[in-house]
């Protein structure tokens, strides 16, 4: 893209929200909300129930190991606000006219998408390795499908997350072309952008001389009305 930076054009440009909500990286990030949503509000939910009748008290489902839900939801929650933050960057990022500001940006993303898929990846290890050694009872089995969908919605945010930071490079690396910036400062027409020179003459010296023009008039010895005084 022709003075772009960053995978964004020059700042200052119109924003066209029909256009914005087609990118690619848009529908990313609102899927991965989605799926965020979808993994910390099951298992708050329905991923505390009681084991059986003669124990009120609420437990996970996963394994009972409260350390399997609260990690769930913590990053469910981080996924969440983070998806809504890096939205608005997205949104106003074409707005951004400093160089540097939109290198940060778009650093911050690759940097967040990494750790976030990271998160993920450990979430779903530890929620289906604790599903594993989950024994249904008649309570537990009630939150059974909330917790597959807690398991199998966090694999899916880990390729999302991972595609979001793949995304993040490929934009970092184009900004790292200076071709782009060259384009934008310097016209592409070499005569374009230099200074008009003096105009050529046709390289033979003239021959000719100035001339004064002749004297019209004639000088008087005496002009009128003067006379010569004689001593």
């Amino acid at each position: 893209m022709e003075g772009a930076s960053f995978g964004a054009g020059r700042a200052g440009g119109a924003i066209d929200p029909v256009d914005f909500l087609k990118q690619p990286q848009t529908l990313l990030r609102v899927t991965t909300w989605i799926f965020s949503i979808v993994v910390f509000g099951s298992i708050v939910n329905e991923c505390y129930v009681n084991k059986d009748s003669q124990r009120p008290e609420l437990l996970c489902i996963f394994n009972e190991n409260e350390s399997a839900c609260s990690y769930g939801i913590a990053v469910g929650v981080i996924a969440f606000f983070g998806c809504i933050f890096f939205f608005v960057v997205d949104l106003y990022f074409q707005q951004i006219s400093s160089v540097k500001d939109r290198k940060r940006a778009v650093l911050l993303d690759l940097g967040f998408s990494g750790f976030l898929a990271f998160l993920w990846f450990v979430a779903f290890c530890f929620l289906a390795n604790q599903w594993q050694r989950t024994t249904l009872t008649r309570g537990f089995s009630q939150g059974a499908d909330a917790a597959r969908a807690a398991i199998t919605f966090s694999f899916f945010s880990i390729i999302i997350w991972v595609v979001l930071a793949l995304r993040a490079l490929q934009r970092y690396r184009l900004g790292t072309d200076m071709s782009l910036f060259a384009t934008e400062q310097f016209g592409t027409d070499p005569s374009a952008s230099s200074y008009p020179g003096y105009p050529g003459g046709s390289g033979v010296e003239s021959t000719e001389t100035y001339q004064s023009p002749p004297f019209t008039e004639t000088l008087e010895p005496n002009p009128k009305g003067y006379q010569v005084p004689a001593y």
